[in-house]
């Protein structure tokens, strides 16, 4: 959506991570309870098209923060390992060339700020140029992790980053440790004499693929899961259990700070992510277990910062967005069940499509429901000599036009195109075509339990002709020529609106190439001296006015 030149409210957006759409209350789920969210809604205007622009989180949220598909940015990738910035140590992330909607609302007077979860990427060349930095990107002020959460940041707790990968690893490690000890045997038992010269060499091969990968995986969560305060680490590695409490007070703080407006407060909560840290309060609270809870304690923290509006008398000058960088993650299950809730799931709906909940009392009419399709981003009037994908809501959100100015749509998987979505502006219908769908594993499951993320390339199905489903009818049943009169025309009409777009397309650098995510450790931030990194400032360092 937009927010006009001639306009200044303060601005409060909610980005849940990894949140399904129909994980709350006001969108039918009777096994949690989200009041706070459900007041949004009812007083505001909820949107049941509300599409991600990707399904995994860094190019998701890459488009969210500039209006532009993440490919256009270099931001979406060819790999299937690599589809989000995996290191802190890495050297990709979202250029710094390109506009935010915070740097847009910087220059308009805006006090900006950022609490919570970047995953926008930090270095380029060396450790503390942090050119990717959320305070390099728009926002005055920045508190939280510049990574995400991961089970990884939690003490014992099974690994998530890369996890079949790592398994490979370790087997060829002891397989090639296995190697000189076989190599003994022969002269042990004096069969014949190996030259202890190549004992040693494959002794010494073992040892260094053993520390080139370990290097990286075994240290993890003192690489990744870092807490800091604008360019400062305050906390490495991030302790988790105050995590929620500590984000909380800097966002109240911030509010207190600059209730003079105007302010826009962006924050990126860590849940619903995965390790699914919650607290004690919480836990046992929902009828959905531990994801329950934690959707629980999310929608807590959420009217915590509403009162704050209220008691500041900011609610009415306050325009309040609430969504989530994707879907749920149904591959994310521990012995108890389900802990997520499609992400990664290219164009299918459960991977994309998302809650959006805008809240603007005196200008957005209370309790509106709208079914037309629109993309997550927060968009600011301005001319700016580049593509820009996102369009305006704020005419549709306040009633003075009956549909998005979204015509078509396309939905990504990393750098491949596999499906697309045509609004169609003489009736309300929406056709979706796929070209391309991931192979679920095991077949039939409905997720790649398999591979842990369904892949964008190889094991993968391309359909000729493509998959047609009419969403605004029934978005599980799939239109053929035979039951459809209409699908040859809209197929062609659909594939020509997506030449048109591949034309606006023009080659950038591949910021998720395999180099970029790749861990040096030159680029690895640390606090103390690298690579005895460790300190935990967080409870004495008191938050400033600037």
């Amino acid at each position: 959506m937009f927010v006009t030149r001639n306009s200044r409210p303060n601005i409060v957006l909610f980005m849940a991570d990894d949140l399904g759409m129909g994980d709350l209350c006001c969108y039918g789920n009777n096994s949690v309870s989200t009041p706070n969210i459900d007041r949004l809604a009812s007083e505001g205007v909820r949107l049941t098209q509300h599409l991600a622009a990707a399904s995994m989180c860094t190019p998701s949220r890459a488009a969210f923060l500039t209006g532009r598909y993440p490919v256009r940015s270099g931001m979406a990738s060819s790999s299937n390992l690599n589809r989000d910035v995996v290191w802190l140590g890495g050297s990709g992330g979202l250029p710094p060339n390109e506009t935010t909607f915070a740097k847009l609302l910087q220059h308009r007077g805006y006090r900006t700020g950022l609490i919570g979860k970047w995953h926008q990427g930090l270095s380029c060349a060396s450790r503390d140029d942090h050119c990717y930095h959320p305070l390099n990107h728009g926002f005055d002020y920045f508190y939280g992790m510049p990574f995400e959460l991961l089970s990884d940041c939690q003490g014992f707790h099974a690994p998530e980053l890369h996890r079949q990968l790592r398994v490979r690893l370790w087997v060829s490690t002891v397989v090639l440790g296995l190697i000189p000890l076989l190599l003994l045997v022969p002269t042990c038992a004096r069969w014949f004499l190996v030259p202890w010269p190549v004992i040693l060499a494959f002794a010494l091969l073992a040892l260094v693929f053993f520390v080139s990968w370990f290097s990286s995986y075994g240290f993890t969560r003192r690489w990744n899961c870092v807490l800091m305060r604008d360019h400062e680490i305050i906390q490495q590695p991030v302790r988790l259990e105050r995590l929620a409490s500590l984000m909380l007070k800097e966002a109240l703080a911030f509010i207190d700070r600059y209730k003079r407006g105007p302010f826009l407060l962006f924050i990126s909560f860590l849940h619903v992510h995965t390790p699914l840290v919650t607290r004690e309060k919480f836990v046992g609270h929902s009828k959905f277990g531990l994801y329950g809870d934690n959707v629980e304690e999310m929608d807590w923290m959420v009217g915590k910062v509403l009162e704050a509006l209220d008691r500041e008398r900011l609610a009415n000058h306050t325009l309040v967005y609430f969504t989530s960088d994707n879907g749920g993650r149904l591959e994310a299950q521990d012995g108890s069940g389900q802990l997520g809730g499609g992400r990664g799931m290219a164009g299918w709906e459960g991977g994309i499509r998302v809650p959006g909940i805008f809240r603007w009392p005196t200008v957005l009419e209370a309790g509106k429901t709208l079914d037309h399709a629109s993309l997550t981003a927060l968009c600011v009037s301005a001319s700016l000599p580049r593509v820009i994908d996102g369009r305006n809501l704020m005419p549709l959100l306040e009633g003075r036009v009956s549909r998005s100015e979204h015509e078509f749509l396309f939905h990504y998987c990393g750098a491949s195109l596999h499906t697309a979505r045509w609004y169609q502006k003489d009736c309300a219908t929406v056709w979706k075509v796929h070209f391309v769908t991931p192979k679920f594993s095991p077949e039939g499951a409905g997720a790649c339990y398999g591979s842990e993320v369904c892949p964008c390339s190889g094991d993968v199905t391309y359909h000729d002709p493509p998959l047609l489903f009419d969403i605004s009818r029934d978005p599980s049943e799939p239109l053929n020529p035979d039951n459809e009169a209409l699908f040859d025309s809209v197929v062609k009409k659909i594939e020509a609106a997506v030449r048109q777009h591949r034309g606006t397309l023009t080659p950038v650098p591949q910021q998720l190439s395999v180099f970029n995510t790749l861990w040096k450790p030159w680029l690895q931030p640390c606090c103390g001296t690298f690579p005895f990194c460790g300190c935990d400032r967080a409870d004495n360092i008191v938050s400033a006015a600037w």
